[in-house]
């Protein structure tokens, strides 16, 4: 009763509030049935690259051009390229040795003592008697009052960091608690020592020589690996173990008891003295095309000012190799109906209510994002080759997976404590009686995992809505116990399939809130922002002068 009472309120308030006075009517059953299209079988799976990627795409083209909504990629077209870079190492072409400060050579066994990736640029590496420097966790976040660089020069060098990030009780409120940041990635790592001037990043692997997880990690160090697009140009990159690390710190005569306050805050970076490394390491390249496809609404006052809703398009293909033939004796097609056919329709609807509204004032775009399954590299591929400048995109608004179950008094969001869009979309949320959350599964690192996190990194504030668990009828406990169940049932399982049964009246609830957040936006003049404490406000800041 009383979210019914605050429902009536939200509608009359949105009813008088400009630009927000159209009426949407996200169908249940429209949603349904794009999913079913575009999860059968004949899309196998929508693996970039494949028959099922060009039928996605041609299909979604379809709906928006019988929409009457423009192309929205570069030069007009409503597709962008993606060019994906594959690296393969070159058998036999890995070699690494350490010198002491005496002058002795000491030979390494590449994948027991060290693993070496050239997985960037031309995939050559050739360094020869590098300094070593190492870097703790290799973090620097002023806004936290952590530096584990401090004032070392590493231009030239290897860096040497350890996974993760401080988690010790003495420093926990200056990161996130049981929420990583992203600074706990590897990808950030690699990018802050690239940008101080390092030619190559080891990971300190804290378990010895014999540990048979690192024996196994090594073993499969030598994948395929796909290059993420905008992703930092260093020479090589590897993992050490423990004992290594431990002859190396010995050789160059370091304090030990130095090493251990990496935890404390009080640690800065320290060279390793007279110890220097060499590699080589060679790999193959080829590359894979896939698209990312664009729809616009023009903005009627200010064009240039962009609100962007995403979703990614893909899925994981057929068979463990994503492209094997279709079984006739298996189930062997992960079709996505739910990962992420519903956050594409989603997207699809979205612009649907939207072209039905007045047209906004600043252009929305409504973005089709490739190879998400394979790393965010659709998403990457826009950050790194903007259509739309991002100093002056307002924000990413991202659907990945909606929610299946009936209404929810929760509205969890990933990264919770980020940015402004969550304070106006509890806003509208409250109208409604309902309330934002976070993710509850801070062991996922969700925020780092899904499209909105490329437009992150560079600075643009993004939001992700995710799967409520306060059911209106059954509260959390009926509502975490079939979240838990439906993921561990189907989650990148080819029984993610289309069901008649599926309940979207959550899902239909959360489309509505993020329509009126992009339309509010979209019909303002707001600049979401940053919070203090965030690891990406000091990027929106550097371009703080493109939107005066």
């Amino acid at each position: 009763m009383l979210r019914g009472l605050f429902g009536g309120a939200a509608a009359m308030a949105l009813v008088l509030s400009a630009g927000l006075a159209s009426a949407q009517d996200f169908s249940a059953e429209r949603i349904s049935e794009g999913i079913r299209h575009i999860s059968a079988d004949d899309f196998q799976g929508r693996y970039p690259g494949t028959d099922g990627e060009r039928m996605t795409l041609a299909w979604l083209q379809a709906q928006y051009e019988d929409m009457g909504l423009q192309p929205g990629g570069p030069n007009g077209q409503w597709l962008q390229d993606v060019v994906l870079k594959r690296f393969t190492p070159v058998a036999g072409a890995a070699s690494a040795s350490w010198t002491g400060p005496d002058g002795t050579v000491h030979p390494m066994t590449v994948g027991t003592d060290i693993t070496l990736r050239a997985a960037t640029n031309d995939g050559k590496a050739a360094i020869e008697n590098a300094g070593l420097v190492f870097v703790g966790y290799g973090i620097n976040a002023p806004e936290r009052n952590w530096n584990d660089y401090g004032d070392i020069d590493v231009r030239g060098k290897v860096v040497i960091v350890m996974s993760g990030e401080p988690n010790s009780a003495e420093v926990a409120e200056r990161f996130n608690g049981v929420y990583p940041t992203a600074y706990n990635s590897g990808a950030y790592k690699a990018d802050e020592a690239f940008a101080r001037g390092a030619v190559g990043v080891i990971s300190l692997a804290t378990v010895p020589a014999t540990d048979a997880g690192w024996l196994r990690g090594a073993q499969f160090a030598n994948r395929q690996r796909t290059l993420t697009p905008g992703a930092a140009d260093l020479e090589f990159s590897g993992a050490v173990n423990h004992d290594v690390g431990l002859a190396w710190a010995t050789a160059a005569g370091l304090d030990m008891a130095t090493l251990g306050t990496v935890e404390s805050g009080n640690f800065t970076a320290v060279a390793l003295d007279g110890v220097t490394l060499s590699v080589a390491q060679e790999e193959t390249i080829d590359s894979l095309t896939t698209h990312n496809l664009l729809a616009r609404i023009p903005g009627t006052e200010r064009p240039d000012e962009i609100i962007i809703y995403s979703a990614h398009w893909d899925h994981v293909g057929v068979g463990a190799d994503h492209v094997s033939p279709v079984s006739t004796t298996e189930d062997n097609i992960y079709n996505g109906a739910w990962d992420n056919a519903s956050g594409t329709i989603g997207i699809l609807e979205m612009a649907r209510q939207i072209k039905a509204a007045p047209q906004p004032e600043r252009t929305i775009v409504f973005a089709h994002m490739a190879a998400e399954e394979m790393g965010l590299l659709g998403s990457y591929g826009y950050a790194a080759n903007p259509v739309y400048p991002l100093e002056t995109t307002v924000a990413d608004i991202n659907i990945d997976m909606l929610p299946l179950s009936g209404p929810t008094r929760d509205v969890a969001i990933f990264g919770l404590g980020q940015n402004t869009l969550e304070d106006d979309l509890a806003t509208l949320a409250a109208a409604e009686g309902r309330v934002i959350t976070d993710d509850r599964q801070p062991e996922q690192g969700f925020y780092t995992r899904s499209d909105h996190f490329p437009f992150v990194r560079m600075g643009v504030p993004a939001l992700m809505t995710w799967h409520g668990v306060d059911w209106d009828e059954g509260g959390v406990e009926a509502g975490q116990a079939a979240w838990d169940a439906r993921f561990g049932a189907d989650y990148h399982k080819p029984s993610d399939e289309w069901s008649a049964d599926w309940d979207l009246r959550s899902a239909v609830e959360n489309l509505t809130l993020l329509y009126r957040l992009g339309l509010q936006l979209a019909n303002g003049d707001e600049w979401p922002t940053w919070k203090p404490t965030s690891e990406f406000g000091a990027r929106r800041a550097a371009s703080d002068a493109a939107r005066q």
